[in-house]
């Protein structure tokens, strides 16, 4: 059934209706696009009046909310729902992209026509947290790929700084790491983080070779799902991200 919105005001064919208040909270509520159909009616001329929902643009306005540093999380995919919850929170913390991976420990395992169909669902994810969060820009969820093709793909000898959140009692506090990578002035940096379990040894052996600095983030052991956001809410405290809170 087409929806039926009140509005106080005579109508003419072809006006451009502006909604007030209450019509608007109607059309949230019913989750209402940019072309959906609907009915108004104002009480007083006995007819309905169909039309459909219309967004007129303004000037556009500069909005800056990101981090200085376009982060892109390369994450092992955590299960069952947890994925959609970090890409949320990830997206409201203002990463850049998010790769998901398939490591050796992996629970979620994806391929094919369905691994195109989550990731999509996880894009969706992302919109919605910058349309929560006030970002004008909207994380970039990739293709699911196999942890050992997309570290080989990686150019070895880019700039860009690399980092892997680890267990390792050698592993650096997040400040030491990112001023060893001088990454204070970079335009972008990757973060690696496994799936439940954390990566293999020889997977973050791999990454270390392959010129990713190891991460800890404290003596607790942190959920798959929790680590990743753990180090975008420290870019974010340390003053490294020109946002603001809500």
């Amino acid at each position: 059934m087409t929806p039926r919105i009140f509005i106080d005001a005579p109508f003419a064919v072809g006006d451009a209706i502006v909604l007030p208040s209450p019509a608007l909270r109607h059309v949230h509520a019913l989750r209402l696009e940019r072309g959906d159909a609907l009915v108004l009616f104002n009480g007083s001329d006995g007819a309905d009046w169909p039309g459909e929902l219309v967004v007129r643009l303004g000037a556009p306005v500069a909005v800056e909310r990101e981090l200085g540093c376009a982060v892109t999380l390369a994450i092992g995919m955590p299960a069952n729902d947890r994925m959609d919850v970090l890409v949320e929170k990830a997206g409201e913390l203002g990463a850049a992209a998010i790769q998901p991976l398939v490591c050796a420990r992996s629970v979620l395992r994806l391929a094919g026509e369905r691994a195109e169909v989550r990731r999509r669902h996880w894009q969706a994810v992302a919109s919605s947290a910058s349309e929560q969060c006030g970002r004008a820009r909207v994380a970039t969820v990739l293709p699911i790929a196999p942890f050992a093709s997309w570290l080989r793909a990686l150019d070895r000898d880019a700039a860009t700084p690399r980092f892997v959140l680890s267990f390792d009692r050698e592993a650096l506090d997040p400040a030491s790491a990112w001023a060893a990578r001088g990454a204070q002035a970079a335009p972008s940096a990757i973060v690696l983080s496994g799936p439940e379990g954390g990566l293999e040894i020889a997977e973050e052996d791999a990454a270390v070779a392959g010129g990713f600095v190891r991460v800890g983030l404290g003596p607790r052991v942190l959920r798959a799902d929790t680590a990743p956001l753990a180090w975008l809410a420290w870019l974010g405290v340390q003053g490294l991200a020109r946002g603001r809170q809500r």
